[in-house]
């Protein structure tokens, strides 16, 4: 079972210890979400510093909201931080869930994933080497991997899990209960049969943790209850926080039953102290 790190966003300086750190250790991934209207790092800027100080764990964005974003721009910075990683990049994409991050970039969120769909066409057609469209030649530079990088979609709503098996490797099922999950990841297996994909979609869970002292634990609650406050489930989302070595490994076995190839760990407090907690408890 792989073990991924998903990075704390309130204190961007202290994200280039968490990655030494977790380059140095067992874990398989470093994860970052994507938010425009907050004050998280932009994703592909910190992924790409992140790779250039580690040399063995992969970087994935969990999820990046992809219409937001130029495609021409987009194509390139993925392409690019493929090659910069060695092809250790995974990009984790998404519709988003905010109507301010598409009004601040003047997109209709309503339309959000229509345009998913269609910068996923130009996004696979660049990657692999043909013009961007009429008049436009190709736009590199080429990715290290094949076809361009690991591709898993998130999301919960049908059209979402139709993507991975139109477009993507694989799905990523955050934050949610190993029953309801079970569910999402079946849907997903007959969507891939469905399209005649061969071989079988990747499916990675992601679990919110805190491990620590006090005042670390208080700072991951805050830190949730802040993320999630749009959603109307933010209390909801705080209450899911793991905060002990039991509870946890708990949670990873249960995602594991249910045909999880890795399980991201979602830290949502800045002590990186957690990186060799996590490894001392669950390694």
């Amino acid at each position: 079972m792989k073990i991924g790190l998903g990075l704390p966003i309130d204190d961007p300086a202290l994200l280039l210890d968490w990655a030494r750190r977790a380059d140095a250790g067992p874990f398989s991934t470093l994860g970052l979400l994507d938010r425009l209207v907050f004050h998280n790092p932009e994703p592909l800027v910190t992924l790409a510093a992140l790779a250039g100080a580690t040399s063995r764990v992969r970087v994935q964005t969990e999820v990046l909201i992809a219409p937001v974003h130029n495609t021409a721009l987009l194509a390139k910075q993925t392409a690019t931080l493929d090659r910069l990683s060695g092809g250790r990049f995974t990009l984790g994409i998404g519709v988003g869930g905010r109507e301010d991050d598409c009004l601040a970039v003047g997109i209709d969120p309503r339309r959000r994933g229509r345009r998913l769909d269609e910068q996923m066409r130009l996004l696979r057609r660049t990657w692999g080497g043909e013009p961007y469209g009429d008049g436009v030649g190709p736009i590199g530079p080429a990715p290290v991997t094949p076809g361009g990088p690991e591709v898993l979609f998130g999301g919960f709503a049908p059209a979402a899990l139709e993507r991975v098996g139109r477009f993507g490797d694989g799905f990523l099922g955050a934050a949610l209960p190993p029953q309801y999950l079970n569910g999402l990841f079946r849907d997903v297996e007959r969507i891939w049969e469905k399209y005649d994909r061969p071989g079988r979609p990747r499916l990675v869970a992601q679990i919110s943790v805190a491990l620590g002292p006090q005042a670390t634990l208080d700072r991951a609650r805050h830190n949730l209850l802040d993320y999630y406050e749009f959603s109307g489930r933010a209390a909801y989302m705080a209450d899911g926080l793991l905060t002990t070595p039991e509870r946890i490994r708990e949670a990873i076995a249960a995602l594991t039953g249910i045909g999880a190839d890795e399980v991201v760990l979602y830290c949502w407090a800045p002590d990186p102290d957690q990186v060799d907690r996590l490894a001392e408890a669950l390694f």
